[in-house]
């Protein structure tokens, strides 16, 4: 789970950010931080709609590759 220490830089830098909630990368959600608690994150889009999430997602930069879980590469190499 993400830290405060790193969704308050988040926000004060306004970095981009990837949240992955599942394997498939259209389900990503890119925006920026607004606010968050103990429980969830506020997400504001491109289109200025804001959204909820949960702090359980992977949080990570945009510009970063996005992070794939050893699981989800097993899956696709069959193992």
């Amino acid at each position: 789970m993400i830290t405060d220490e790193q969704l308050n830089e988040f926000r004060e830098v306004g970095t981009k950010l990837r949240v992955i909630r599942d394997i498939d990368p259209i389900n990503d959600v890119k925006g920026i931080v607004v606010a968050w608690d103990e429980h969830s994150v506020l997400i504001r889009k491109q289109n200025r709609k804001v959204i909820k999430l949960v702090r359980s997602y992977t949080f990570q930069p945009w510009e970063q590759k996005r992070e794939e879980d050893e699981t989800n590469e097993k899956m696709d190499s069959g193992s």
